[in-house]
């Protein structure tokens, strides 16, 4: 016998486990046992612990000693509670299995209810006087799950059987199918299970409670878990705990429903219970979207409070105990059984960005929580939501006026999107890649998981605000919309029909996940109002404001500053108004590229000599002043980090016969000399050629004539009043030699050009670390520079030796297979290039102890990247002016981790 305890009761007005627990118990059995406590009506039961399911993940289906004694002690405390015997004939007590991880997953694994039911209880129940139809259909729901759960019956074939029943009867819903039609079902079930699995049902309780166990059990490994854990970036070493519970039935008569509920309206954040139900159901119905289900509150009547006054206002009076315990929104399952009431779960809710940024604003005001709980709570994906964009109004209303409307549903998720129809998963993910893809479904299963995430949109005919599709969707900040009921979805012909009209796989539509409106054809999404009152396009609204007020928190507590990567004044100016603390990186080679300049870039290129690219260079300078005093102005006060030209010089040129000879009738020269030239300029991997600060060393006056062009602007704008804080960055160093003689350089020019300006400023030189010898030498490179910016794009693509343009051929396989956690070049490698990072830090500032050290790569927006760039102490990150707002949000949430 082992002294582990696997096994933790709740109900009866006691609890051996709480919310504390959520590591050994899940979520699902923490918050049960919670519920217990607070003296909240939960049926009783008991919970197998994550360690329990671990001990079998990694003993191939085996139990740990002492599992089946403490599930027997359990289950006899449970039959003493509720006076009544699992496996009895007369009034049996029958019991649902369930999972629940310590993070939500939901729908990823399974449940089964009705256990403990079989053809002998069946008919004994009946002949006890029980309904029959209600007996009957709780049987039917047994069989259909633990056939499709435990034996691997597809679904879809109950479905089917169910179909042709409801056909017969011409009804719609099962709930009105009646108890011959249903002793038919059960009969056609049994058949359909023992041909398909080779075995009968099992009619032993005992047998149907062991085998929901373990398909609990086995759950946590199925492809659709697996698949959720790997996109959410959730660890596949915590397990599920499995909540064996007494049953309560929504389904046994008009007096009966099932529901969720939320404590918040999880769309807009509105306080207030907001929610589903369905009479004469049970929760599966629910969450499956098999029925669509009626709001608790409508928009007009009584709702759920006309069928069920009592029991409404104790869901209510629950409702706010829980949000008042947890100082969180709250979503709950519950059944009502013979007009009372029970809870079957409480959750945190799951929400969407703008909801999410309320509930904080509105828990911090009402004082519930405190503005770093706040903090801890919005996440920066909830910020990115908040930005997504939506249609522009004149354009939506046009496409209503002129019949493109086709269906209206509920809003699940918010955003506008378009694409062409996807009917499965699977055509999903293979349509994604040439574009954006709405599915389209009668209802998401679990299993469309992949389907989903590769979708820019989410359309379901059946199914309300709780159901897989609109709780999945709102978790990935997925337009979403469900319950379209006008829509008529057959994937079996490919086709979507509504109002007349057929939509076949492939033509486009356009949906609104904020007023649930499917239309016909293409839109083009617009930025959000958030944005816009950002931008100072739009006016503020309470969204903004709410949106502002999070981020003025994180501005103080977060340590990091937070800059953007801008190439012209207007990008610079929109990174300012998102909150930007000055630009990390300004590319010059891409001024190079507007229709007036490239012609005497490419001149300067073909050059022969250095004194024939002095003419080109010379007409170069002007403009590239011009735009250092624009983004100057625009930065006024801030830091302004200038990256000298990097790329290759063959990526200016034209590619092609035609385009090459044009270039030679404009330069005056032959065809032939145009192409041989650029043949010579042609490398096997010019990524790591000639380029950066080896274009520098060898064609030394490009670096001079930018170099002058910035202290110009610097001079210009200083004169001007400004407050100019330039920055110079020489890319791609290797070498303490290569920054030494290119920093000398550079500083003469200087020197020079305030001299003849007449106006004196500091300007910071510095380099860019990207190369991984330059982060192994660090302590020497810092001996030349005043500042290291990481450019981690870079820095990645060298160390793992991994092109960024030809990585899309096996990476994602990488990925799937385990080979690779994550996409590095999306979230830095901290083992790998995280450890170089660290080396250049800690080298850089034995050099130089105050050394200015920042990252300027992409990573620098990611928050997982983020957290790590606060471990190392950066001093900044700077990232795409969009991305500004979660950088500033991800580096409040790293340092406040990094204190606690």
């Amino acid at each position: 016998m082992t002294d582990t305890q696997y096994v933790y009761s709740f109900g009866g007005g006691t609890a051996q486990g709480s919310a504390e627990q959520k590591q050994l118990l899940g979520g699902k059995g923490a918050n049960l046992a919670e519920m217990s406590r607070l003296g909240i009506p939960v049926p009783p039961g008991f919970t197998l612990t994550t360690e329990a399911c671990l001990y079998f993940q990694d003993h191939d289906g085996s139990y740990p000693a002492g599992l089946e004694a403490q599930v027997d002690d359990h289950l006899a405390r449970l039959q003493e509670l509720q006076g009544r015997r699992f496996g009895g004939d007369a009034d049996p007590l029958l019991l649902s299995v369930r999972s629940g991880a310590p993070i939500s997953m939901p729908g990823m694994m399974d449940t089964v209810l009705n256990l403990g039911l079989n053809r002998q209880v069946v008919a004994a129940l009946e002949a006890a006087g029980s309904d029959p139809r209600f007996v009957r259909d709780a049987y039917r729901r047994l069989l259909t799950m633990y056939g499709d759960v435990v034996m691997g019956v597809p679904h879809r074939e109950f479905e089917s059987i169910l179909g042709a029943a409801r056909q017969r009867e011409a009804v719609e819903d099962d709930s009105a199918l009646s108890a011959s039609a249903l002793g038919e079902v059960i009969a056609a079930f049994e058949e359909l299970i023992e041909g398909h699995a080779g075995r009968p049902f099992p009619q032993d309780p005992r047998e149907q409670l062991w085998g929901g166990i373990r398909a609990v059990f086995e759950s946590w490994d199925n492809q659709r878990a697996r698949d959720y854990r790997r996109l959410n970036g959730i660890p596949s070493t915590m397990g599920t705990g499995v909540n064996v519970q007494a049953m309560v039935f929504g389904n046994r008569g008009d007096d009966c429903a099932t529901g969720v509920a939320f404590t918040r309206n999880p769309a807009s954040g509105e306080p207030g219970l907001y929610g589903e139900f369905l009479v004469n159901a049970q929760g599966e119905d629910v969450v499956a979207g098999i029925r669509t289900p009626r709001p608790i509150r409508p928009a007009e009547g009584d709702g759920m409070a006309a069928l069920f006054g009592p029991a409404t206002a104790q869901l209510e009076e629950v409702c706010g105990v829980l949000e008042e315990h947890y100082r969180e929104m709250q979503d709950v399952e519950f059944t009502i059984e013979d007009g009372r009431l029970y809870m079957l779960q409480t959750r945190t809710g799951k929400r969407t960005g703008s909801a999410a940024v309320r509930i904080a604003v509105d828990m911090v005001r009402e004082g519930r929580i405190d503005a770093t709980t706040a903090l801890e709570r919005v996440e920066p994906d909830h910020l990115e939501q908040m930005l997504a964009p939506d249609f522009d109004p004149a354009d939506k209303a046009a496409a209503v006026a002129a019949g493109r409307l086709l269906a209206k549903g509920l809003p699940a998720g918010p955003g506008a999107a378009s694409g062409r129809i996807a009917l499965n998963a699977e055509r999903a993910s293979e349509m994604a890649v040439a574009g954006p893809v709405l599915l389209v479904r009668e209802e998401t299963s679990p299993e469309d998981i992949v389907g989903m995430h590769a979708s820019a949109g989410i359309v379901t005919s059946r199914g309300g605000m709780t159901s897989h599709a609109a709780v999945v969707a709102r978790g990935m900040g997925k337009p979403c919309i469900v319950g379209a009921g006008d829509l008529h979805v057959d994937e079996a012909s490919g086709e979507v029909r509504v109002a007349g009209q057929t939509w076949r796989e492939g033509d486009a539509l356009s949906i609104d996940g904020s007023t649930g409106e499917v239309l016909a054809g293409a839109l083009a999404p617009q930025e959000s109002e958030v944005l816009a009152a950002l931008t100072g396009e739009g006016p503020p609204t309470a969204a903004s404001h709410a949106f502002q007020q999070v981020l003025d928190w994180a501005d103080g507590a977060r340590r990091m500053r937070v800059r953007a990567n801008a190439d012209t004044p207007e990008d610079a100016r929109r990174a300012r108004s998102f909150g930007a603390q000055g630009i990390g990186l300004c590319r010059t080679e891409h001024m190079f590229f507007e229709e007036d300049r490239i012609p005497r870039v490419r001149r300067m290129i073909l050059a022969a000599t250095a004194a024939e690219r002095q003419a080109p260079l010379a007409e170069l300078l002007p403009v590239q002043q011009g735009d250092f005093e624009g983004i100057f102005e625009a930065m006024d006060g801030l830091p302004v980090t200038v990256r000298l030209l990097d790329p290759p010089l063959h990526e200016f040129l034209p590619h092609g016969d035609k385009a090459l000879a044009e270039l030679a009738a404009e330069m005056g020269i032959s065809a032939s000399e145009v192409a041989e030239k650029a043949e010579s300029l042609r490398e096997l991997n010019p990524m790591l050629g000639h380029r950066g600060c080896r274009l520098g060393v060898t064609a030394p006056e490009i670096y001079d004539m930018q170099a002058e062009a910035i202290v110009r602007a610097a001079c210009a704008r200083r004169r001007a009043g400004g407050d100019v804080r330039a920055e110079i960055m020489i890319p791609l160093a290797g070498t303490a030699e290569e920054l030494q003689r290119l920093r000398q350089r550079i500083a003469a020019t200087i020197e020079r050009v305030q001299a003849e300006e007449g106006v004196s400023t500091e300007i910071l030189i510095g380099t860019m670390i990207e190369v991984p010898r330059a982060a192994l030498v660090a302590e020497e490179v810092a001996a030349h520079a005043d500042f290291f910016s990481f450019g981690t794009n870079d820095l990645t693509q060298m160390t793992f030796g991994f092109s960024r343009d030809d990585v899309g051929s096996f990476l994602p396989e990488y990925i799937e297979q385990g080979v690779l956690p994550y996409d590095p070049f999306a979230r830095i490698d901290e083992a790998g290039v995280g450890s170089l990072v660290r080396a250049a830090c800690e080298g850089g500032r034995r050099a130089k102890e105050h050394l200015h050290l920042g990252v300027c790569g992409e990573h620098g927006g990611e928050p997982h990247s983020i957290a790590f760039f606060e471990s190392v102490g950066l001093d900044y990150v700077s990232c795409s002016p969009y991305r500004v707002p979660i950088a500033r949000l991800a580096a409040a949430r790293a340092a406040l981790r990094r204190e606690a």
